[in-house]
């Protein structure tokens, strides 16, 4: 009789087991169709913010079922077989602890959906964007989300915050010494992020090291940049606190600086061409004459008269700037023509006894 009992709980627990499991699954499968079905009418609002809501919870709300069930049948089962002798404070704080999880998952996505949002917006409204920006401030709340909901876990089940704290501080120091260098690039990254010295896709070199080219992506850790041969070069950010760093990218012009000599004959010349050259750079589209323009007679040098120019292109696009510099130097050939002068080119003489 007692055999028979075993026997009847026993399935009658399997029973419960597989009703659980599919109960389970159903509330998935219709949670799921539910969100989809949301998920496609608000993509066809103009209404972005309903996206990144929808986007957010869509994970953490089918995990959230799966939590719950499978606590849901810890419960059952050690209720019924009594085979883990699991303590109902323990499930509840389980239960408890899987809600805190899927919370901060929500806050997770959330915060990263909404990144996205914000900058795509600014884009399409034609707002200037500082990706770095919203990505650093992103980062951090991730990173806070992530301490905070880890700490109130470790609360629930009952274990000392100010203990845990304690133990971080020994650690922090500890760890402090042996990844200093990788503390160091975290602060470098930190510092690119918060005074801006560069973005993503800015083109920067530096003079104290063999550095150029275009910024792909900055990280905590290193930042990477493709230089003009197409490699990607990944350099600590520590790097960036201890070099100088130019940015082209963000000058408002080019400047055409250029030294030309003419042959010591062609003295008389001189003031004739450059009123000339002088006239052509004023009169010329694509030079900023707002700005400074000079041209002038400069020098006697050993095989020539040398004049300089001094202008600004409007273009900051390096191939642009490269055409209308190889333009007006052409212009500039033409007028010495007209004026019959010639470039000098430097002479040798040769004494014999």
């Amino acid at each position: 009789m007692e055999n028979i009992l075993q026997e009847y709980n026993l399935d009658h627990w399997l029973i419960k087991f597989v009703l659980i499991i599919f109960i389970i699954i159903f509330i998935n499968i219709t949670t799921r169709i539910i969100l989809n079905t949301l998920k496609k009418q608000f993509s066809k609002t103009n209404n972005v913010w309903d996206d990144c809501i929808i986007n957010s919870i869509y994970k953490p709300f089918t995990m959230l079922v799966w939590i719950l069930g499978i606590v849901f049948t810890l419960e059952a089962f050690n209720n019924d077989l009594k085979i883990f002798n699991i303590s109902s404070d323990f499930l509840i704080n389980l239960k408890r602890a899987g809600i805190i999880f899927v919370i901060a998952l929500f806050l997770n996505n959330l915060s990263r959906n909404l990144q996205e949002v914000i900058v795509l917006n600014n884009k399409n409204n034609n707002v200037d964007v500082d990706e770095a920006t919203y990505e650093a401030i992103t980062k951090i709340v991730r990173l806070s989300i992530i301490i905070t909901s880890g700490l109130i876990i470790l609360q629930t089940f009952g274990f000392s915050i100010s203990g845990v704290l304690a133990f971080g501080g020994i650690g922090g120091v500890a760890v402090g010494f042996a990844a200093k260098d990788m503390l160091a690039n975290f602060f470098g990254g930190l510092m690119i992020y918060l005074d801006r010295p560069f973005r993503k896709g800015d083109w920067i070199r530096s003079p104290d090291r063999e550095l150029e080219g275009t910024v792909e992506n900055i990280g905590w850790r290193q930042t990477s940049i493709r230089n003009f041969r197409k490699n990607v070069i990944y350099i600590p950010n520590s790097v960036f606190m201890n070099i100088i760093v130019e940015n082209p990218s963000r000058m408002t012009h080019r400047r055409i600086r250029e030294v030309i000599g003419l042959r010591y004959k062609d003295l008389p010349k001189m003031i004739n061409i450059v009123d000339e050259v002088k006239t052509m750079i004023t009169n010329h589209n694509e030079i900023d004459h707002s700005q400074t323009t000079i041209v002038n007679f400069d020098s006697y040098n050993d095989s020539s008269i040398d004049f300089f120019i001094i202008t600004y292109a409007k273009t900051t696009q390096w191939v642009k700037y490269h055409e209308i510099k190889q333009d007006v130097l052409m212009k500039i050939g033409k007028i010495i023509e007209k004026n019959n002068a010639e470039i000098a080119f430097p002479t040798r003489v040769e004494l014999r006894e």
